[in-house]
């Protein structure tokens, strides 16, 4: 199917906006890069995309910008994104997000009920793509019992106290560790606290622990609502991280000053291309009367010229965006990232890398320590 070009604009040049700007202008979209940062945009310069000085707060500037545009991607900060999808849906431009901030999806889902455009928020690796994954692992059973689901993006040569280097949005990471998190228990949907339920996994030989985080089950608890006994979303770290944040974020309080956590983080924790993405998915349920298990392990190396959580962030939304712009997702109003079929979404340019460019493990490498089925 030939995909007519658009008109994109990517809100924010940061480390996955400008790689998201790369990929749908490498597709032959006309792609404007915007961000409020003159020094920002200019670290993206000499791309085959425009770039332009706009500040994404600024409401009215904003509806300006998007009145041409038929789509809208947003890589800013989760709190600038009820705006921007309000002014989307004003315009008539299609809005896309990585919004891992459940309250704000919450907002886009509520005005996507009489939208005229489709809002897609939630795109890129947790949410996003590790919500397709679960819900094909959901699908591939008859009664399903329990889906877990576990990612992590982790420097590949940690050196620091937190063994954590900041390779995505310091606001966002704040945010999934301070925030309630949805689990289903027992069948029922229900809160639990970040940075708890710590597990014990090693995957291809390498410790890691598991805990609770905010937003990464998307819309996946109402999607699989009634239909799964046990579902958790939790985050991958080397061992001793989530202390350490429990620490400084309960200990200290500074969940209750998260300027004064971002700047700590800012400064101890530095970007590095030399990063590790792991994904594991694992379900058991009932298929033809056995009770059976499956298992889906995918591992992304970075390297100078892309990191993983780069190349897992961008490629997951911009898979999205080739998806609708194909017809296989729909038209107008609020779109779950699920509502995406695995195969589709593998088989698009930007999905396919992420088959392409995965070291997979063998499932039965990935051995959980402590099976922990409780609900903190």
């Amino acid at each position: 199917m030939t995909i007519e070009h658009k008109r994109i604009a990517v809100l924010g040049a940061g480390q996955i906006g400008a790689i998201i700007a790369g990929m749908l202008a490498d597709q032959g979209h006309h792609v404007t890069l915007a961000d409020a940062s003159q020094a920002q945009l200019a670290l993206a310069a000499g791309r085959h995309f425009e770039t332009e000085i706009v500040d994404a707060s600024d409401l009215d500037r904003l509806r300006v910008f998007l009145a041409d545009r038929d789509i809208v991607v947003s890589a800013c900060p989760y709190f600038l994104n009820k705006g921007i999808a309000r002014i989307a849906v004003e315009t008539g431009t299609h809005y896309f997000d990585l919004t891992e901030d459940v309250a704000t999806t919450a907002y886009i889902k509520q005005i996507g009920a009489a939208a005229n455009v489709a809002l897609v928020p939630q795109c890129g690796l947790a949410p996003g793509f590790i919500c397709i994954l679960g819900a094909d692992m959901a699908a591939r059973f008859d009664t399903v019992k329990t889906i877990k689901m576990r990612v992590g993006a982790l420097p590949l040569y940690p050196t620091n106290a937190l063994r954590y280097n900041v390779t995505w949005s310091v606001d966002g990471l704040i945010n999934e560790y301070c925030n309630p998190c949805e689990i289903v228990f027992d069948g029922q949907p229900i809160l639990v606290p970040a940075l708890e339920g710590i597990e014990s996994v090693m995957i291809d030989g390498v410790a890691y622990e598991a805990f609770n985080t905010s937003g990464g089950l998307g819309t996946l608890t109402e999607t699989l609502a009634g239909k799964v006994r046990d579902m958790s979303y939790k985050t991958l770290r080397y061992p001793g991280h989530a202390e350490i944040m429990k620490l400084l974020l309960r200990g200290l309080e500074l969940a209750d000053d998260k300027e004064t956590m971002r700047r700590i983080l800012s400064r101890s924790a530095p970007f590095t291309h030399k990063d590790v993405v792991i994904i594991f998915v694992t379900g058991i349920g009932e298929k033809a009367g056995r009770l059976e298990e499956d298992s889906i392990v995918l591992r992304y190396d970075g390297n100078e010229a892309l990191g993983a959580i780069q190349l897992t962030t961008a490629a997951g939304c911009v898979a999205m965006v080739e998806l609708f712009l194909a017809g296989k997702l729909p038209a107008k109003g609020f779109v779950r990232q699920e509502d995406a079929a695995l195969a589709d979404f593998l088989a698009t340019k930007a999905g396919s890398r992420l088959t392409k460019e995965s070291r997979g493990a063998d499932a039965a490498q990935a051995v959980y320590l402590q099976d922990t089925r409780n609900a903190a």
